[in-house]
Formats: C-alpha cells, structure tokens, sequence
C-alpha cells in the first residue's frame, strides 16, 4: 500500500450544489496517479475517523478528491472550512511494477517458453509496453493480448 498522506493538515472544502461532492478533500501531490473513476481507492483516517476504499477521484490536470459525506462529517464534527487531519494510503496499487512479475504472470499462462523464445528487442518492447499501462484494466487486456498470441503461436508450432 502506498501512503498518500500522513497526518497532513488539509482543509475541509465546501461548494454547495455538488451533489456527493457538495464537501470534498482535495488531495495533495495526486495529480500523476493514473486511473479512472472506480479504480484507484483509498483508506485512512480523517481526524482519527477510520475509512475503508473511499474512490479517490480524478480531476484533469488537477490533484484527485475524495467526498467526505455526512456520516464522517458528524463522526468528526466539522463541516465547510474547517481544518482536518488526514492520513491516506492507496488500496487499490496491484498493478504488475516490475518485470519479474510479468515473467511470473507468463510463467502462470504457460507462455514463458515462447516469450523467451523471442527476439530480445520484441521481448523488452512488450514488457515495456505493458508496464507502461495507466491503469490496471489496460494493463491487463495488454497481458491478455500478449499471452493469446503467445498461445496461438505455442499451438501452431506443435502441429
């Protein structure tokens, strides 16, 4: 898990008129966490106030929010303006990071063979490739492309 925040002063904002997100936190240094809507959930503490996989919300070209709703806000008894505390880690981080842990998930398809078997320049081009995916649900169709064209190759050269 990656810590976002810890105990980090933050203002509690208020913008009447937006729905759920009427009172918001906007969290700093999150603009370049990659991910959409549903994707990326946090969990903390919010003036001592415990919360578990909160939507971390993104804002183009902006630092990601989270809504802060009733139930934490009477929990904690602050409303608009005033100042929390706040700790904040990710929840949601299991993208593959590294390369040994695609050659793990090549080795669990039954493609490692055939991945190795490439050409070197093909082989760091996919890996590239694919850890460079934004969120975990590209990153994962990019698996699934590699490791089906992989497999039909694997198959058609045993016939």
């Amino acid at each position: 898990m990656k810590t976002l925040l810890k105990s980090v002063k933050l203002i509690l904002r208020h913008q009447p008129g937006k729905g759920a997100w009427t009172y918001h936190l906007v969290i700093p240094g999150t603009k370049d966490i990659q991910g959409s809507w549903g994707e990326m959930k946090v969990s903390g503490t919010i003036d001592g106030y415990e919360f578990k996989d909160i939507n971390l919300a993104p804002v183009t070209n902006a630092d990601k929010m989270i809504s802060v709703n009733s139930a934490i806000r009477k929990a904690i008894n602050k409303g608009g303006g005033d100042e929390v505390i706040v700790t904040m880690y990710m929840t949601s981080d299991n993208k593959l990071s590294s390369k040994d842990q695609l050659l793990d998930c090549f080795n669990d398809a039954g493609i490692l063979k055939e991945f190795k078997a490439l050409p070197n320049d093909e082989r760091e081009e996919i890996i590239t490739t694919i850890l460079s995916q934004p969120n975990e649900s590209r990153l994962e169709q990019k698996i699934m492309d590699v490791v089906r064209k992989l497999l039909y190759r694997g198959d058609n050269r045993g016939m």
